[in-house]
Formats: structure tokens, sequence, C-alpha cells
């Protein structure tokens, strides 16, 4: 058994999680077991759209929970570390003021990932924990805050997969400026993430999915929000599977919501009341998009709570 640390620095959050790997007897996957499992939003990706950079005050709040995360690593004796970062951090310019106070936190080089490798780690991290379905193409969509993976695969891996630009937070600071949106401001926004999805599509055939599997805060948040749950539970939210119809009202809901009744909801974690509304958007165009292409094929949508965190602690194993 080995003991790993990953860490995911993405465009809103930044995510850790100390496991222990072990491979069950007959079986030669590896598994995680859970030790800690932690997040922060940090909002790291904050103007990086619009200026290019990491301002400042974005760099200050991820070092200190990164400062955080290392107290933790040292004190559950994780003994491999891997830190990954991806959209916000490909993007800025002064990336290498943001890699030099992780080095020197943490005491390894963080890691910049592709959107092809992070769309890879997604794909690995959400098909750990669901039940196989053989060769039977799978798609996993990891709505991120800066961009969102599109990736098919099976039991054999990845078939097929494409990173685009649209994310939570770079829609939100893009387009949806309002409070709440207007109408155009929608439109606009869902101008973006249309040609973005065409874009995946020409890479990864979209129609051949037999199944969607959403993961990452945006997509769970709306299923917390779908299921009307009292609090924020991974345990309810891990392995739902919604009709379109009921995921669509609900990413409709919390578009066309104040940001003071976002705030009001027992399910909704304060630093995803401001760019929730974007994921909802998101996540409804690509579910729109794939009950067109496959013909009605899907009538569902499944929520996963492990995702590439997961898919990092695995690479680390």
């Amino acid at each position: 058994m080995t003991r790993v640390a990953a860490v995911d620095c993405g465009t809103n959050s930044i995510r850790l999680l100390i496991a222990d790997v072990h491979i069950e007897a007959g079986s030669a996957v590896p598994r995680l077991t859970d030790v800690v499992r932690e997040m922060r939003v940090v909002r790291l990706g904050q103007g990086v759209d619009a200026t290019g950079e990491f301002a400042p005050e974005a760099l200050d709040r991820t070092f200190a929970a990164t400062r955080e995360y290392a107290e933790l690593i040292r004190s559950h004796g994780a003994g491999r570390i891997r830190f990954v970062a991806t959209s916000a951090t490909r993007d800025a310019r002064n990336r290498q003021v943001f890699i030099d106070g992780i080095r020197e936190l943490l005491g390894v080089e963080p890691e910049v990932i592709t959107g092809d490798e992070e769309a890879a780690l997604s794909f690995a991290g959400a098909s750990s924990v669901l039940p196989s379905r053989g060769q039977d193409p799978v798609l996993v969509v990891d709505l991120g805050g800066g961009s969102t993976e599109f990736v098919l695969g099976n039991a054999d891996g990845v078939i097929a997969a494409k990173s685009v630009d649209i994310g939570c937070v770079r829609m939100t600071e893009r387009h949806l400026r309002s409070d709440p949106p207007t109408a155009e401001q929608i439109a606009a926004a869902e101008a973006d993430v249309d040609a973005a999805i065409s874009d995946a599509a020409r890479t990864v055939p979209l129609d051949r999915a037999t199944v969607v599997v959403g993961v990452a805060g945006s997509v769970t948040t709306i299923t917390a929000h779908a299921l009307h749950l009292p609090e924020y539970s991974p345990e309810a939210i891990h392995g739902t599977e919604l009709p379109l119809d009921a995921v669509r009202r609900a990413c409709t809901e919390l578009l066309e919501m104040t940001r003071a009744e976002r705030a009001a909801l027992p399910y909704m974690h304060p630093g995803r009341v401001d760019v929730i509304g974007a994921g909802g958007l998101i996540w409804r165009r690509v579910l729109d998009r794939l009950a067109e292409v496959t013909e009605g094929r899907i009538t569902t949508a499944v929520a996963s709570e492990h995702d590439i965190l997961d898919g990092i602690a695995l690479s680390i194993s």
C-alpha cells in the first residue's frame, strides 16, 4: 500500500486528495481509499481571460491554501506528491511566479498539463469508481472554471478527447456580468459555448456516446439543486442518474436566479455563487447537443464526485 497526495489547481478551486493506493486480490486495477479530501475556492483564474495574467491577490489566496495543504501532506505522511495545474495556468503569462511559489511551498515541481492530459486524467478518475460498461463508449464531461474536457472512452481507455476554453469562471467574466444575467448576455454566452462544443465534436465523436457522466463542482452542485438536498452531500450526489429534463430545469433555474437567491441555497458553496449560473448554462447546452446528436438515445445524465483529482492520485501509484 502506498500513501499519495494529489493536488488539482484549477481556475476556480484548488483541491487536495491524500489517499492510500492498494490493489485488491485478483485485480490489476489500483483502488483509492480516501484519507483526506479538501477543497478551497481561491479563484486563481480571476481576470486571466481578460488580462492574460494572474492577479496578485489570486496568487496570494492560492499560496495560502497550498501552505495549508503542505502541512496536511506532512502530517499524514504521504510519500508521493503530484501537483497539477490546468486551464488558468496554461493561459497566464506570469505563470512562472506561480510555479516558483508552489515549488517553494511543497518541494515538488507543479505540472502545467495540456488539455489532452487533463481530459485523460478526468476520465481515469471518473471511470475508476463507476460500474464498468465494457466496450460501450462513455462520455465524461469535466466542466471546470476555465475549460471543459470532453472524453469518450470505454473499458480499454480513452477513445478521443478534447479540451475547450469554456468554463464557469471564464463565461461569467466574459458574458454574464449582470445580476441576474440579461437575455443578451445569455445569448452571447450560448454562442461561445455552442461553438466550443462544435469544436470538441470535430475530435470527439459525441454521437457514439451511450451514457454521459458529468464531473466537477458545477455539475455536482446542479445535481444537488435538482435533488433539492437539505445540504451538500457527496454521498447523495455521486452516481446519481437523472432525466435530462430534470437536469436542464435545474440548470435554467440556477442561471436565472439572482446571486442572493443562489447564496441562500443550503448546498451552495460560497465560492460558486457567482459562477454557477454559467456552469448551468454550459451543462444545459452540452446536454442539449448530446440529445440531438444521439437522436434521443441519451435520456439521462450521471453525476460523479470522482474526477481528475482521483486520476492524479492513481497516476502516481
